[in-house]
């Protein structure tokens, strides 16, 4: 599949259906007036949530919830510390909602680790088999489904995002990679960048990092080894400082791509993936299933049905960066 195809309009068909399991509401949901009690474990802040959030509203709005209403949500912040995570779905199975939203390969362990009975709808990069929160895509059989962020473990998102870059850097033949350390969202670019790095004649040195200590002294460190672009990996850490690193590649005067258009926004310089508010308004109907009286374990994990090409082309300029036109013509949006 060639980059402009998979920039343009498009959509992944999305597995559907399943046999419908009732599963009755539990005591908190009857003891609400039959409102139902959906809890939200979010990776991230609250300030930086809010578009998630929203879009889950709208989804569930869409599908005739009414917050307050017929519908309760309850929300925990993690604010991009994983090890916060598993607290936070204990405080939220301690309420004994309905269904929980999880946000994270990270957010979806703790919140089975807290629960193996409610249903959770999850957000993961990390392919969900291999993470062990489902027995397979199509019939995950436990109390975990969701939306696979990473796109059906496609390895073209990792290849593409360095095929931009190369766009971009022509003569790119060294790049350093952001990851978080221990952050399981990481592991499938990490596994996937050999391969992908090696078709593309490009060499890379990973960089983990914990603090924003350690993102300065990554920048640091790869302008003393001659880095001449940066790949920064998607886990809820790298997101939520997505302002400090932006500010750190324009210091550095080094091109960086992402995976979340969040970052371009913000100044980062080009971004490909997919899009966390449209997967939080697809992952509603996958609540409204539940709450109707469907099993998780009969519910096929979803992939994301958008995804962006999005270039910061003021971030650009700073740069001294010409982007070229086709690269530009294939974007979402172009931010100037």
């Amino acid at each position: 599949m060639s980059l402009r195809v998979t920039v343009s309009r498009r959509e992944f068909i999305t597995l559907l259906g399943g046999a419908a399991v009732a599963r009755p509401f539990n005591a908190r949901a009857q003891g609400s007036a039959g409102r139902p009690l959906v809890a939200i474990l979010s990776p991230q802040p609250s300030t930086t949530s809010g578009r998630n959030l929203d879009a889950l509203r709208r989804g569930l709005s869409e599908l005739g919830y009414a917050e307050g209403r017929n519908i309760w949500l309850e929300v925990r912040y993690a604010d991009g510390a994983p090890a916060r995570l598993p607290a936070l779905a204990n405080e939220l199975v301690a309420r004994n909602p309905d269904v929980i939203v999880a946000g994270s390969a990270a957010g979806v362990l703790a919140a089975q680790g807290a629960t193996k009975t409610i249903p959770i709808v999850m957000f993961s990069i990390l392919d969900p088999v291999e993470l062990g929160v489902a027995k397979s895509i199509v019939r995950p059989e436990g109390n975990v489904t969701g939306i696979w962020m990473f796109g059906g473990g496609d390895d073209s998102l990792v290849s593409k995002r360095i095929e931009l870059l190369k766009e971009v850097v022509p003569a790119l033949m060294r790049m350093a990679v952001i990851a978080a350390a221990g952050d399981p969202s990481d592991r499938i670019s990490l596994q996937l960048l050999p391969t992908a790095t090696r078709a593309l004649n490009v060499a890379y040195t990973v960089f983990n990092v914990q603090t924003t200590a350690d993102l300065e002294a990554a920048f640091v460190q790869s302008a003393s080894q001659g880095i001449q672009a940066i790949f920064v990996n998607q886990n809820p850490f790298l997101f939520s400082r997505r302002a400090e690193l932006a500010t750190l590649a324009a210091r550095a005067r080094v091109p960086a791509i992402y995976g979340f258009r969040e970052h371009v926004e913000v100044g980062g310089l080009i971004s490909y993936g997919s899009s966390l508010p449209g997967a939080y308004q697809q992952a509603a109907r996958l609540v409204d299933k539940i709450l109707k009286g469907t099993s998780p374990a009969d519910l096929p994990i979803e992939q994301p049905t958008t995804f962006e090409l999005v270039v910061n082309l003021k971030t650009a300029k700073a740069l001294g960066l010409a982007i070229p036109p086709t690269l530009l013509a294939r974007a979402d949006e172009v931010i100037e």
